[in-house]
């Protein structure tokens, strides 16, 4: 996995783990916000893994 495609995706999932729409989302009961954390999140575990695919064809 390139360095720079591996930073996007942790960055993407800590994106919708740990800033304000998942954390805000679930502490004041907004499931927009909520949702939108998730829907981050995964697009971060989407990236990650499709890179981790990319790697194992490499080697």
């Amino acid at each position: 996995m390139s360095g720079t495609e591996k930073s996007k995706a942790h960055a993407e999932q800590a994106k919708g783990k740990v800033k304000v729409k998942g954390t805000v989302g679930r502490a004041v009961g907004n499931e927009r916000m909520t949702a939108e954390g998730a829907a981050e999140q995964a697009k971060g575990n989407t990236r990650h893994a499709k890179e981790d695919i990319k790697d194992a064809f490499r080697h």
